[in-house]
């Protein structure tokens, strides 16, 4: 499986592929024994609608016969996610291997903030992430950093909306269909499970 974009920070990389299959479709996982690359949705998909809490399958549909671990860490996150939110607050992240990572950016400020503090769930508007990465006149740029997002669901874009309500564009806005299911679901759950089995609602 070929990489359309490759950047130059990651060619001496012995670069492996999983691919998972999940209620999105194929999810296509890329990196090495130093982080993840990308994580690549495919925004045609058509999820099926959720009606209820139950768990959903996410499976390895094919990989390497050597994984490397990082490959392994992200593998479990996307499993987990679908099918156990609970378990995904219990499981480390992955490390990424990414020029976006790579550097003391805004953009690398933003997504990791957005990992960190905005739980299943919830959303937060371009202007209020740019609040809590610092800088409450850079709604723009937050929403540059949403489209140099290399691992979607980990760093969970999805969950930026516009001030007004809307839901704003996902991949590129061509996956606004996806960005509504995951927000969908993820209220769902919230709603319907216990507080303490779902990531981010656990009681101190």
């Amino acid at each position: 499986m070929a990489t359309k974009f490759r950047p130059k920070s990651l060619a001496a990389c012995q670069e492996s592929h999983v691919a998972l299959w999940s209620p999105l479709g194929p999810i296509q996982l890329s990196g090495c024994t130093a982080g993840v690359h990308e994580v690549k949705l495919q925004a045609d998909a058509a999820p099926e609608p959720v009606r209820d809490a139950s768990p959903l399958e996410c499976k390895v549909q094919a990989s390497p016969g050597e994984v490397p671990e990082p490959l392994k860490l992200c593998t479990a996150w996307l499993v987990a996610y679908f099918s156990d939110p609970g378990k995904v607050v219990e499981l480390p992240m992955p490390p990424f291997h990414h020029p976006v990572f790579e550097k003391n950016s805004f953009t690398r400020h933003v997504l990791l903030t957005l990992s960190s503090q905005v739980k299943f769930g919830d959303s937060v508007s371009y202007k209020q992430l740019a609040c809590l990465a610092g800088n409450e006149k850079a709604a723009r740029a937050v929403g540059g950093a949403m489209r140099s997002n290399p691992a979607p669901l980990l760093i969970p874009c999805h969950r930026v909306v516009c001030s007004n309500g809307e839901l704003g564009p996902y991949m590129g806005g061509k996956g606004n269909h996806l960005k509504e299911w995951l927000l969908g679901r993820e209220r769902l759950l919230r709603a319907e499970v216990p507080s303490n089995k779902v990531p981010g609602m656990q009681r101190a």
